[in-house]
């Protein structure tokens, strides 16, 4: 499973990306918003810590206007995304940036059905959100197992499932469990996956027994 970090932080992805277990990173215009600085900027610096697929997404909600936008984008650098939503008109964009040779990824999914369109329209990418079903009460990685099983049942669809909306290391563990392709995590989310109270206590008393040999290695 490849890792991607949800953010515009570019401090923390720089963090991440130093782990080197960092494959890409995705944007939205809240995270961009949050950022308080221009997406140009922020995308371009992003594009220039990691060699993985940076996901930028349009603003615009009409096809020529999306169109516009990612003429734009794509020209920061090559491993710019194109992130589209999942309405008529971003799959219709969708469909044209992939005939271009542009990388996309269709946001917002809800259904099986709209990832199955996301996939006919050649996206590079489907991104459901398994924390927002979560929290009204659906079951987001039941979500998952759909996808992933009709994806799989035809293999011309290239598209991979890239698991979003991410709350706790479960989301990971069970997606991947599931054959999702990718997760996008917070960076929080991203560094709960390294904890656990054994690790913990089993370094301390490693290290109390070094200790006490009185050695040193270097």
């Amino acid at each position: 499973m490849k890792f991607f970090v949800d953010t515009a932080d570019t401090a923390e992805i720089k963090s991440l990306a130093a782990s080197g277990l960092l494959d890409g990173v995705t944007t939205n215009p809240s995270l961009i918003a949050k950022s308080g600085r221009k997406i140009l900027d922020v995308v371009a610096e992003i594009c220039a810590i990691v060699e993985g697929p940076v996901s930028a997404e349009v603003a615009a909600t009409d096809y020529e206007g999306m169109m516009r936008e990612a003429a734009v984008l794509k020209k920061i650098a090559t491993n710019v995304t194109i992130k589209l939503p999942l309405t008529p008109d971003g799959l219709r964009a969708c469909k044209t940036l992939t005939g271009e040779g542009v990388q996309t990824n269709v946001t917002l999914c809800f259904s099986a059905a709209q990832a199955l369109l996301a996939a006919k329209a050649g996206a590079t990418f489907v991104s459901p959100f398994v924390g927002r079903l979560d929290d009204i009460g659906q079951d987001g990685m039941a979500l998952i197992a759909d996808i992933v099983a009709i994806y799989r049942n035809y293999s011309a669809l290239k598209t991979e499932v890239l698991v979003a909306s991410i709350r706790h290391p479960i989301h990971v563990v069970e997606s991947a469990k599931l054959g999702a392709h990718v997760a996008t995590l917070p960076p929080n989310v991203l560094r709960m996956l390294y904890g656990h109270p054994l690790t913990d206590k089993g370094l301390a008393a490693f290290l109390a027994d070094w200790a006490k040999t009185g050695q040193t290695i270097a």
